[in-house]
């Protein structure tokens, strides 16, 4: 596992813009993992501008979210799909079929994650998965429980989560208590993997992942036995 130091969350968003810039100038037709949240925002503002300069581009590239509300409309704006076009895939040339997303209103959540997980596969499986961390250190919507579910799965949100997604919506009550995510076994299968960390509200889940222990109690800690993980991390997560 490799750290990287960053003095703020800019550059902490240019550096993560710069590693996906890299994989797809390395590999023009790669498939990217991508995650939804406030933490990957900047580095998505930073692709986009590296996209709209030429630098880059994304006709190629096929992308696999982490994981979206359940249920949840695609139009409505508090979706991850709708998050997602309006921060990355309506400002850079993707191809509108190379964008994959669980669908939220899929009507068997069991039936929708096993299609996922058949089509990621039949891809060639992700080249690069950016994640971000949940300050109770779940990693997509795979939450701390006394045992981790491998494959894309319907999921039940805990109470810290839906308090830290609460600040997006109107308020506590409007934030849906359940989601599908990619699973444990899906992201350990990326070929490489950057996590992204910002705030100081993440530091405690950071440094049980830097004590070397592999629990439950923070997923995170899972990507300790993946061979080429990369931690991205301001200085408020590391010192906070």
């Amino acid at each position: 596992m490799k750290l990287i130091r960053c003095k703020d969350y800019d550059e902490m968003s240019q550096i993560a813009a710069n590693i996906v810039a890299s994989q797809i100038t390395l590999k023009p037709d790669s498939i990217l993992g991508l995650p939804t949240g406030g933490t990957p925002v900047g580095m998505y503002k930073i692709l986009s501008e590296k996209c709209a300069a030429g630098e880059i581009s994304f006709e190629e590239v096929t992308t696999f979210n982490l994981d979206e509300y359940y249920p949840i409309k695609r139009e409505n704006d508090q979706s991850y799909w709708y998050f997602m076009n309006k921060n990355l895939y309506s400002r850079v040339n993707l191809r509108p079929e190379n964008i994959n997303i669980p669908n939220g209103e899929a009507s068997d959540p069991q039936k929708e994650g096993a299609r996922y997980d058949a089509k990621i596969e039949a891809m060639g499986g992700i080249d690069l998965q950016v994640l971000g961390i949940g300050p109770n250190g779940h990693i997509g919507f795979n939450e701390p429980d006394c045992c981790l579910i491998a494959g894309t799965h319907q999921t039940s949100l805990t109470d810290a989560t839906i308090d830290a997604n609460a600040r997006f919506f109107a308020k506590r009550e409007d934030v849906p208590t359940s989601a599908l995510t990619l699973g444990l076994g899906n992201i350990m299968k990326a070929k490489r993997i950057i996590m992204l960390v910002s705030g100081k509200n993440k530091s405690k889940v950071l440094n049980q992942i830097f004590e070397g222990k592999v629990t439950c109690e923070n997923p995170a800690t899972m990507l300790l036995m993946h061979p080429c993980v990369t931690i991205i991390a301001d200085e408020d997560a590391l010192n906070g």
